[in-house]
This record gives C-alpha cells, structure tokens and sequence, in this order.
C-alpha cells in the first residue's frame, strides 16, 4: 500500500484520480487499471472498515464479483444464501433466486468491514495505487459549473490522517464515489431532487444461533409503536459468522415517514422477532448505525467537463429494495469504460456517454422504481398489496424479479411482461393520478 509522500513524490499526472474506496470507487480503479491506466484511489479511512449496510449481496452483485474475478475470495469470508424468505399479514413465503442467463442464482452475506477492503486491495493487485487513510478535502483548480455540468478540476488537494500532512493529486480526470453525503460532490455541484424518493436506513449486529441459516429475512409489515403499518421493510440477514445483521428501511417521497423515529422502529423491530431469533440486549453487538439513501439517480449532474460521479455519490441506490452495492459496481465499471474511451481518444467529450449509459441501463427501470414508491408510501395501499399478494406465491415470485432487477431481456415470462406494463403505468401516475388513487382529488378536472 502507498504512502501520500511516495505518491507526491511522482512527477508524473494520474489519468484517472478516484476519490472513495466503496464498491464504486474500487470497482472503477480495478476496471481501469487492469485495462493500463493510471489511477489512484483515496480512502479516507483505514481498510479494514466499518460501513451501515445490510451488508447482503444479491446475484447481480454477485455477478460483478464473479467478473472482477474475485468470488474465490469473497467466498471464503462469507455467508452463500439461496433465496428471500418474506414475511407480511400473518403469511411467510420462501423464494429462490431465479435462475437467470447471465446472473447466479445465489447470493452471499458479508460485512462491508470485510467486503470493501477486498476489492479495493484487488484494484491495487492490478496496478491501481490506493491511499488509505488519506482524505480529499477539496477540488484542485476547479473550473464553474452549469446546472446541467459539474465542475472540472485538475484533480484533489488531500490530507493524511495520521500525520496532518496536506498534498496534492493530480489526474487528467477526476472520479467522485465518496457516498451519498459527499461533501466532494456538492462542490462539484451536485444536488439531489428532492421530489424523488429517499431511504432512510439502521441497523444492528446480534449473536443468533440461527447465524448460517440459507434464507435472507424481509418484513413487510413492520409497524410503528402504536401498530400503525410503515412504508418500509424491515430484515434479518444470517452472516454466518455466529451474527445476523437485523435493521429496518423507510422507503417514501413526499415526506410520508416523516417524523418517524427510526432508532424506536428498530427498537420495535427488534422485539417483534426476537424470540424467533433470539434477540436482546445480551446478544447485541452495539449499538444500530444509519443513514439516509438517495435512489433512482436523485444525486446529479453526474458529468462535467472531466469529473464524473458514481454509485451513491449519483443516488444509484434501487428504490426498489434499497440496494445500492450491485449498482456501485455496475456505475464504476460503465465510468470505467467511458474513461477509457475518452483516454484513448484523448477527447473529454465521450464523457458525456456515461450520462447515456446510465439512462440505458436504469432510466426505464428507476421511473417505474419510484413510481412503486409513490404507491406504496400510501400505508393503505401498501397493507392490501402485500396482504394480497403474500398469499399468490407465483406473483411474489415474479415480483422478486422485477425488486432484484432479476428480469431477462431474451425471456417473455410474467414479470417481464409485467415490468413492461408497469412501464408504461409509471409514465402516467405520478402526481394527478397518483392523487386521485388515494381519493385525494381537489375536484379540478
């Protein structure tokens, strides 16, 4: 691992400059390195590390881990898993992953202590030059910025941690995956719609016995402390290390949890199932961490002139299900091509394709995601879709597709043939209808 003064030594200009080690950021440094560039990637913390998540991977991150050819790795510290085990309205259903042409048909659990360290490391394996500990305090030489570009800049002006030490890194292009509250992001001039939907997220550790189980758990009826039914999910992932990973998400737009104590709702939580999993105060491991989850791309621009974002420094988590690992890597490995693109030209201009392929990738994808949002929000609604839908498992089944973004583009089954329906429903809900669907309509035709 380098050191900030080998690094500052160099008289030479990285091609590409990536601040933040999470799954975008290192799945970026590792696609771009292995194709030859030079690329540094800044940490501000020290590998291993703590990071609130559900630490949960589904088979589209899986299949990232497979292509960055590290799953031997992540297989051995962690947990493999076949399927959702969903609960709601008195009925419980078990779903494996579908089997799909291009994904796994399995999942794995592990902590992102263990996680990110790892690909991170297997970036630098490939060439990449990785800092720890160091962070990037601000840009270097921005440029302005529009309201449809991010600023450009000649790269970061850092600070080591442990020795106070200020530099700075250079790169003919800068990458910023530091998170969804990035600080770094705002000042190349991103902001979030706040009329698109957010997550808000918690979650703990305990000792179960039940730590290696085959299923991941999601309740979809977890209810406040005065039983009133909540727009969320709440879940219990075996990490099969002797521990589960137990939290609650809110997923809303419009300000429907709003007022919602999240630390009382994982509290609530936690009763609710702690006999089945053997939760107390002398199983925690600590006390639960949390954060707020912009989705759907609600974080932008995303391009400037030589910058770019990526993962949840863009809002790429999936309204859907709260997952934002499997589109860190997905987000760092489509920068990654477009950076190459550019390198290769040496014409800044192909940067503005990363903007295209995110709109090919999800932009169809996450308008339905946020329309379902929208609905569920609704806890009336929310309590008869799942109350229904509970009890027709080849529907749940279908709809686990359509959540894990699991659909196949060359199979026309039903939750193919659904998600195209749902398409096009979505470019009509919104606000009026969506309104009017909850018997809201202010009588204006």
């Amino acid at each position: 691992m380098s050191t900030l003064s080998e690094v500052v030594s160099r008289p030479d200009v990285f091609d590409v400059v990536i601040v933040g080690g999470g799954p975008s950021g290192s799945a970026c440094a590792y696609w771009l390195a292995q194709a030859g560039w030079s690329v540094c990637l800044i940490e501000k913390k020290e590998f291993p590390r703590e990071k609130t998540c559900g630490d949960g991977l589904t088979p589209r991150s899986v299949h990232q881990i497979i292509q960055m050819g590290l799953e031997p790795v992540v297989a051995a510290n962690a947990h493999r898993y076949n399927g959702l085990r969903s609960f709601g309205f008195g009925a419980s259903l078990e779903m494996k992953w579908p089997d799909h042409p291009v994904f796994p048909n399995y999942g794995y659990t592990i902590t992102r202590f263990n996680l990110d360290g790892l690909v991170a490391q297997h970036a630098q394996s490939h060439g990449a030059t990785l800092l720890n500990g160091v962070e990037a305090v601000s840009l270097l030489e921005a440029s302005e910025s529009t309201s449809a570009q991010l600023r450009g800049a000649a790269g970061v002006v850092v600070k080591e941690k442990s020795s106070g030490v200020v530099a700075e890194i250079r790169g003919r292009y800068l990458v910023v995956g530091d998170g969804q509250n990035s600080r770094l992001g705002r000042e190349l001039g991103t902001a979030r719609n706040r009329s698109w939907p957010m997550g808000m997220a918690l979650r703990g550790y305990y000792t179960s016995d039940r730590h290696d189980e085959a299923w991941i758990d999601s309740h979809l009826d977890i209810r406040d402390p005065h039983g009133a039914v909540v727009p969320g999910y709440g879940w219990i992932f075996p990490l099969g290390d002797g521990r589960v990973n137990v939290g609650v998400g809110l997923l809303s737009t419009g300000g429907a949890w709003k007022g919602v104590n999240t630390t009382k709702l994982q509290e609530y939580f936690v009763a609710q199932t702690a006999d089945a999993w053997g939760l107390n105060d002398s199983t925690s491991c600590g006390p639960p961490t949390g954060g707020r989850l912009p989705m759907g791309l609600a974080i932008g621009p995303r391009v400037g002139t030589n910058t770019m974002t990526i993962g949840d420094a863009a809002g790429t988590v999936n309204p859907f299900n709260g997952e934002g690992i499997a589109y860190g890597y997905e987000t760092g490995r489509l920068a990654a091509g477009v950076l190459s693109e550019a390198l290769l030209a040496n014409d800044q201009r192909a940067l503005v394709m990363y903007d295209e392929l995110l709109e090919q990738a999800y932009g169809d994808y996450f308008q339905v995601a946020r329309a379902f949002v929208r609905i569920i929000s609704e806890p009336k609604i929310l309590t008869a879709c799942v109350s229904v839908g509970m009890r027709v498992e080849p529907l749940m089944k279908e709809l686990l597709k359509i959540m894990a973004n699991l659909m196949s583009n060359d199979h026309q089954g039903p939750a193919e043939l659904g998600y195209r329906a749902l398409t096009r429903l979505a470019d009509v809900i919104p606000e009026r209808a969506y309104d009017l669907l909850l018997g809201q309509s202010t009588g204006d035709d």
